[in-house]
């Protein structure tokens, strides 16, 4: 398999492998989506990571030399509306299963570990699907589909929310890339770590967050989510909803070790 994907204690590791700069294939797309739907579902799993083979690229995008199959204009159509109409009959082929991942609900944090290219496809993977990043000084970050007469990328991921408008239109207007200490300076990762420790720093991070009551935890980030495209006033009392649902629960259940946390009743 090109997706490895290993559970350990309440972390989960996602884990590219396919070549030096590991390009994605529509076999890939779906491994993940498998992989993330577990990950969603398993009341064990509390926090993932997500990276690269180690010593290799993170991902420098889709494999635009893997062959997909031959659809007419009305089969093309039909893809675009049904992701997997043509799966059984002619195989993977794209629109497919990375529409799957990109459009999957999920309130479990992952940790991006980057080193290398983290290109197209690949960065929109890590824009999508993790909540904190660290990278190599040897990572590269980039957009260059427009280049090939191919854009939206920056409207998929809401570049622009997670970094500045003006940098956000170099990379997706220029083609730029941004290198490790700009990708650092504008907040598009949290820190730059070497190589030799970006592994283990990752899975620290995931662990710490995994050492939290789960049910915080998902209350934080369903918050986030969801608050960030309310109205203030209205933002204020779906957030206040679901927190005072969390000392409510704290206050019916009292202290435990299980998804309220062990020091519930005390706070």
């Amino acid at each position: 398999m090109s997706v490895r994907y290993e559970k350990q204690g309440h972390v989960a590791t996602f884990l590219l492998d396919n070549g030096k700069h590991n390009v994605l294939t529509p076999a890939m797309h779906k491994e993940l989506f498998e992989a993330l739907r577990d990950f969603v579902a398993d009341p064990a799993i509390r926090a993932g990571v997500l990276t690269g083979a180690p010593g290799r690229s993170f991902c420098a995008g889709d494999d635009i030399k893997t062959k997909l199959p031959e659809l007419s204009p009305h089969e093309a159509l039909e893809a675009h509306l049904f992701p997997h109409a043509h799966e059984a009959a002619k195989g993977l082929t794209r629109p497919g299963w990375e529409q799957d991942v990109m459009r999957l609900r999920r309130y479990k944090p992952i940790v991006g570990a980057v080193d290398g290219y983290c290109l197209g496809q690949g960065l929109i993977y890590l824009l999508l699907l993790t909540d904190l990043r660290l990278c190599t000084p040897a990572a590269e970050f980039g957009f260059p589909e427009i280049a090939y007469g191919m854009g939206g990328a920056g409207g998929m991921t809401r570049l622009g929310s997670q970094i500045p408008h003006t940098v956000a239109m170099e990379m997706l207007l220029l083609g730029k890339r941004l290198g490790a200490a700009r990708a650092a300076e504008v907040a598009l990762v949290n820190r730059v770590v070497a190589a030799e420790t970006l592994q283990a720093e990752a899975r620290a991070m995931a662990e710490a967050i995994a050492a939290h009551p789960p049910v915080a935890v998902r209350v934080e980030m369903e918050a986030y989510a969801r608050a960030a495209e309310m109205p203030r006033e209205q933002a204020a009392d779906y957030v206040g909803t679901l927190f005072r649902l969390q000392r409510i629960a704290y206050a019916g259940y009292g202290a435990g070790t299980g998804f309220l946390g062990k020091d519930a009743a005390a706070q």
